[in-house]
């Protein structure tokens, strides 16, 4: 069996004729949209297009992929369609204060609704004021207390003639008209009077002042009707005047605002100004210094607040549907809040402290979230998702929808909801949010998932030079040489870990471009360059390998025990991935393997001590029924084998080592020593078949800085799944190595072109009558699993006769 070595030029996909040609990005056209997310921009077109309830959109994807850029791009573009926002103010609930009201007007009308009733109330108070101290208003009224004034006194007349007969006399005092009893001399008795008199004579008084009661109860009556009378004809009088007055005013602001809510709410207002006339009379007190009327003058200015309009929504500055973008959705800030003020020592509120939150404020538009921010808070998300399922907004306090007891009894009108609504978050808590809440799938039907690369195509990489060149436009950074383009679309494909693909995480191109600036600036450069695209990402890389550089010290100082050359039974050269944040890199590992006659199979040391997790675990199990596939058809499968990563101390996940564990076995089975100089990775199936892993440039680098400390022999090299061809993307330096033949790079798709490569031996394969060729890997595997076999056989026999002797 031949297996190709990889040629250095498989090695790395160098971008040459995918850029066009251009001196700098200067040359190019920015960037309009967003690259290769055509999936996903799609998805978001259309949930923003369509009308119906429910197609709200949650926007899946990893953080760096462009998600919160793009969707406030769009959505800003889709605005710039829409009408604007209406305005929205509470007003006064005059039938039930409790329940204030809810209006809404074109944008811009709030805020002069505001000012035309504010200024409609002082004009109407002052107008009042002067009507009521008018001369004229003081002579109709005049001519009202002239009218009570003289039947009053044809009244009193009868009465004083009445209380003669009982010898008595009325008179006016503080206390109202009392009767007062008569001396022989006609006059009215002093309090003297009472002093010396005799019981029996104030007796007598007492029993006729009663009856004078009795026989005056009809013309007291008539006093009190006339009274009444009066009151009524001043209260129709100030009606009359109140109604010139407010009807002038009101019916301008009608005119101007032709709404039926204004309209249904100014006839109340109309109402209740001439109810209540008596307060925008004339203040006698205004003047007056007695701190006892500080609290009649508050109850005043509480009074004229029923006027005030809260402007709620002010549109009066958009020019477009609103764009809101949320970053901080508390339940207040969401959805609205009541405020309270401290008034002596008492929390106390009223409509105007009604607050609107984001969902008010994007009615008619757009509100974006990042879902994480959002699920925070319980309460926050359940508000959300019941103005969403009623296409409403109502105001409630948080400790309401707690079951708490709450001090404001105010509960606003609710405001109907037209909104789409756009979440932001990742695909583990959306596929969470759809299992787990009912009304999730309901009301967000829309998908929009960023994946995190894209196909290297030339219209991609035409499409990364503009991205680039915008970014220069945008960010006010130099400029880039078509050379330093090129090695930002190599390095986009080596974060993507694929040759044919480029990486989405825009975020981490940005970086890119933003340090070069910096390297050119210090350099005095005037434009990027390739050496400045270099300098970026060694500095980067310096700054975050420390623990690989010590961990190269280990090997260097052999600390770290791993063999370079030579060859040995039972011993093989894994790799895996070491990740430290934003860097990671490959480090090998030594396995060791030991295998003897016994019935308990493979032993996962790792697993024993609990250092290993489940995918690794899952690896060993594959690798155990590979064996009894390949070699326990005919016989019982009579193994064990212990397998460790030696001087790993840290826990181990992943199946990229259970082909590098399966030659190490095949290796201590057949007694063929394995060669040192070559590491290996890759997962396997039961059947035999190499499979893919990731990670695989920086296990290729891992353990070629390894060999660069011991020192090249030309015989290093690294085994890879022949499917992970595509995704190399190798540094410089290694690929010159290999172009020198200093270092080699397998490519297998089955353990036997692996387990050939690693000993020089055959493989083997079974001919017509099921044997394997002698001297191959395979036959010496299998003869080594039949001695084990009929070893315990013979045991077990053994021990049979023992027992039949006894």
């Amino acid at each position: 069996m031949t297996v190709k070595e990889l040629s250095y030029k498989q090695l790395k996909n160098y971008c040459s004729d995918e850029c066009t040609q251009f001196q700098t990005t200067a040359d190019l056209k920015p960037l309009e949209g967003i690259i290769g997310q055509d999936r996903a921009t799609k998805a978001i077109d259309f949930g923003l297009n369509i009308k119906k309830k429910g197609y709200n959109i949650f926007v899946s994807g990893i953080s760096g992929t462009g998600r919160s850029s793009y969707i406030q791009l769009i959505t800003n573009k889709k605005a710039e369609d829409k009408p604007i926002s209406r305005d929205w103010v509470y007003v006064y609930n005059f039938k039930n204060p409790d329940n204030p009201l809810a209006i809404d007007l074109e944008a811009g009308n709030g805020k002069k609704f505001q000012k035309a009733v504010e200024n409609t109330i002082v004009f109407i108070k002052k107008e009042m004021e002067n009507t009521f101290t008018s001369k004229e208003y003081e002579r109709k009224k005049g001519m009202i207390i002239k009218e009570l004034n003289q039947e009053s006194e044809s009244i009193m007349n009868e009465l004083n003639e009445l209380a003669k007969e009982y010898g008595f006399t009325y008179t006016n005092t503080d206390r109202g008209l009392i009767s007062v009893p008569l001396k022989e001399d006609g006059t009215a008795m002093k309090e003297e009077d009472f002093r010396d008199m005799e019981k029996e004579v104030y007796e007598k008084i007492q029993s006729k002042s009663n009856d004078l009661n009795l026989a005056s109860i009809d013309l007291f009556k008539k006093l009190r009707d006339i009274q009444d009378e009066f009151r009524e004809k001043v209260k129709e009088l100030d009606t009359k005047e109140a109604n010139k007055i407010v009807k002038l005013h009101i019916d301008k602001i009608k005119k101007a605002f032709k709404n039926e809510k204004v309209k249904k709410y100014l006839k109340e207002v109309q109402k209740d100004i001439v109810d209540n006339v008596d307060m925008f009379k004339s203040d006698d007190n205004k003047n007056n210094k007695n701190p006892f009327l500080a609290f009649q003058k508050k109850s005043s200015e509480n009074f004229f607040e029923r006027y005030q309009i809260n402007l709620f929504i002010d549109n009066s500055d958009k020019s477009q549907a609103p764009v809101v973008f949320e970053t901080n959705p508390t339940y207040n800030n969401l959805l609205g809040n009541i405020e309270y003020e401290n008034e002596m020592g008492v929390l106390k509120t009223n409509f105007t402290k009604i607050k609107p939150g984001s969902l008010h404020g994007a009615n008619g538009g757009y509100l974006i979230m990042n879902v994480r921010d959002l699920l925070e808070n319980i309460y926050t998300w359940k508000g959300l998702m019941r103005s969403l399922q009623n296409d409403e907004i109502k105001i409630e306090s948080m400790q309401s929808m707690m079951g708490y007891p709450v001090t404001s009894a105010l509960k606003p009108e609710a405001i109907p909801l037209d909104i789409k609504v756009i979440l932001i978050g990742d695909p583990r808590t959306y596929s969470i949010l759809y299992s787990y809440d009912e009304q999730f799938p309901k009301l967000f039907k829309i998908r929009a998932d960023f994946d995190i690369e894209m196909d290297r195509t030339k219209d991609n990489v035409l499409k990364m030079q503009s991205f680039i060149a915008s970014h220069c436009e945008k960010e006010n950074i130099r400029h880039f040489t078509r050379e330093a383009v090129c090695k930002v679309v190599e390095h986009s494909s080596r974060i993507a870990d694929s040759q044919k693909k480029l990486s989405s995480r825009f975020n981490q191109i940005v970086e890119i471009l933003y340090e070069a600036d910096a390297w050119a600036e210090q350099d005095g450069s005037d434009k990027i360059e390739l050496k400045h695209i270099e300098k970026t990402i060694k500095e980067k890389i310096y700054r975050n390998n420390m623990y690989e550089e010590k961990t190269l010290e280990y090997f260097e100082d052999e600390i770290y025990l791993l063999d370079v050359e030579g060859e040995k039974i039972g011993e093989i050269n894994g790799l895996a991935v070491v990740g430290t944040g934003e860097y990671s890199f490959g480090k090998p590992s030594k396995i060791t393997v030991s295998t003897y006659r016994g019935k308990s199979g493979l032993i996962n040391i790792e697993r024993e001590a609990r250092t290993s997790g489940k995918i690794h675990d899952k690896g060993v199990m594959i690798i155990n029924g590979y064996l009894g596939y390949k070699y326990a058809q005919e016989k019982p499968l009579a193994l064990s084998a212990s397998i460790v990563f030696e001087q790993q101390y840290s826990g181990i996940d992943g199946d990229s080592a259970s082909s590098t564990e399966l030659y190490a076995i095949m290796s201590s089975l057949s007694g063929k020593p394995i060669k040192q100089s070559i590491a290996v990775t890759g997962s396997v199936n039961q059947r035999g078949m190499v499979q893919p892993i990731g990670g695989v440039n920086q296990k290729i680098e891992g353990f070629y800085k390894v060999c660069k400390i011991k020192g090249f022999n030309g015989e290093q090299g690294v085994i890879i799944p022949k499917q992970n061809v595509n995704d190399l993307m190798l540094k410089e330096e290694v690929i010159e190595a290999v172009k020198e033949g200093k270092f080699h790079i397998y490519a297998v798709g089955t353990i036997e072109e692996g387990i050939e490569i690693l000993t020089g031996v055959q493989a083997g394969k079974k001919d017509d009558k099921g044997k394997y060729p002698k001297g191959t890997i395979h036959y010496l595997v299998d003869k080594k699993l039949h001695e084990y076999y009929r070893s315990i056989k013979q045991k077990n026999e053994d021990k049979k006769d023992v027992k039949k002797d006894k």
